[in-house]
């Protein structure tokens, strides 16, 4: 790519939304920069077994994810594993688009955002090891690891009671830990979880650590109330308590929802544009509500 020029297309992000993106641009003889962050991949990069990706059952998530790169990168897609520190989508010239990252300024006739949400996580002693080994934030991609065991569900709002839903159909025992006395969720969504005989909930509970060596084996926990502290034998934990959408460098330069979201503006029935005319969404950065 010649340094005067701009790109056809600029993907912010490199999760599977964004590499799926960038295999079509390119496919499509589109120049294509993917600007990757330096921690890139996404959350499967915090995944082992992945058995729902079509053709590829029991991939390990950083090795699905690095054929995705190897996949963008073979028709010509140039992956740079740098951030984004700023985006110019509002210049009185209109396009082409400015992208800082690595503090090189890159231009493009189009942007495709596909930054991706970070899971919240519960910031306890032991978590960070055990993600991907019984800790996980995703029951769709991992419960049916979970056949006849004993998990628990971290949470109060729909997220979670799904989560729970979810995971009953394999696992032995369901209990959701919950820090108050009451959910968040939705009437419907508590009903469906409070009538399960297979599920229990703690309440007034909170997770204070994670133990295992390989595995997890348990979780410590504490009574928000009297602060009685028990230990809890799982094998499997998910963490339930919200995302943050990656959005904070779009901020006045394309509309966002109240939670951070990237809005989408439908046109002739396409419906990943952003506010602004040129400038595609992609992924979990706007979508709150499947996650995949």
């Amino acid at each position: 790519m010649q340094e005067n020029k701009p790109w056809d297309v600029i993907v912010i992000g490199s999760g599977p939304a964004s590499l799926t993106a960038a295999i079509y641009t390119t496919r499509g003889a589109a120049s294509t920069l993917i600007l990757g962050g330096e921690k890139w991949g996404g959350q499967l990069m915090l995944t082992t077994l992945v058995d729902n990706y079509p053709g590829l059952p029991g991939v390990e998530g950083p090795i699905l994810m690095q054929k995705m790169r190897d996949h963008a990168c073979l028709f010509g897609g140039q992956f740079r594993q740098v951030n984004v520190e700023k985006v110019n989508f509002n210049s009185p010239q209109g396009k082409p688009f400015e992208v800082v990252s690595g503090g090189r300024e890159f231009f493009a006739k189009a942007v495709i955002i596909a930054t991706g949400a970070e899971t919240l996580w519960l910031g306890v002693p032991g978590e960070d090891r055990l993600i991907g080994r019984g800790v996980s934030s995703c029951a769709p991609c991992d419960a049916p690891f979970f056949k006849e065991r004993k998990v628990a569900v971290v949470g109060g709002g729909d997220s979670a009671m799904e989560e729970a839903l979810v995971l009953v159909k394999y696992a032995k025992d369901v209990t959701i830990i919950h820090r108050r006395d009451h959910f968040r969720a939705s009437a419907v969504m508590q009903q469906k979880v409070l009538t399960n005989a297979k599920i229990k909930v703690l309440w007034d509970t909170e997770v204070t650590s994670l133990v295992g060596e390989s595995r997890l084996e348990k979780a410590v926990i504490k009574s928000t109330k009297n602060g009685s502290v028990n230990e809890l034998a799982l094998d499997g934990l998910f963490v339930a308590i919200g995302h943050n959408p990656s959005s904070k460098i779009f901020e006045g330069q394309v509309e966002l929802d109240d939670k951070g979201y990237v809005k989408k503006f439908s046109k002739d029935g396409f419906q990943m544009l952003t506010s602004v005319p040129g400038v595609f969404v992609a992924g979990d950065v706007h979508d709150f509500h499947y996650k995949q």
